[in-house]
């Protein structure tokens, strides 16, 4: 199994949604779950935290990632767990198959627990799907 390291750290950027959209849509989740609203920020801190560069936005349903006007990725939530979705999945090495989907770019991974972000490695994904390189 091929060891999965964390991007290099970076200076945690104080990261405040000015998009009212962005807020309304926590604020939902938040009323909704306590529990997976702690994991859609947990998510959402690494997609900020690897690209200082990307802007959020509500599409589709969730919280998505854009960098330079091109979606990059997205949090999404189902009746039975949250989806990271990345628009360029199929690109993203993935030695031990843990990205799910068939289509020519997109993959995701299920997370039905907060565990769930460090056992599928979502910061090694997240930090390849949009890294500041």
């Amino acid at each position: 199994m091929e060891q999965y390291l964390p991007i290099k750290d970076k200076a945690m950027k104080t990261h405040a949604a000015d998009n009212e959209k962005v807020e309304e849509f926590l604020q939902d989740i938040q009323f909704q779950s306590p529990e997976n609203y702690r994991i859609i920020e947990s998510i959402r801190k690494i997609f900020n935290d690897s690209n200082s560069d990307l802007e959020e936005d509500i599409k589709y349903g969730g919280l998505v990632f854009n960098l330079e006007h091109t979606l990059m990725g997205g949090i999404f939530v189902y009746s039975k767990h949250i989806s990271i979705e990345f628009s360029f999945g199929a690109e993203l090495p993935d030695p031990d198959k843990l990205l799910e989907g068939k289509g020519k770019k997109r993959r995701h991974i299920k997370i039905h627990q907060i565990q769930d972000i460090k056992d599928k490695h979502v910061t090694y994904f997240i930090g390849n799907a949009v890294g500041e390189q």
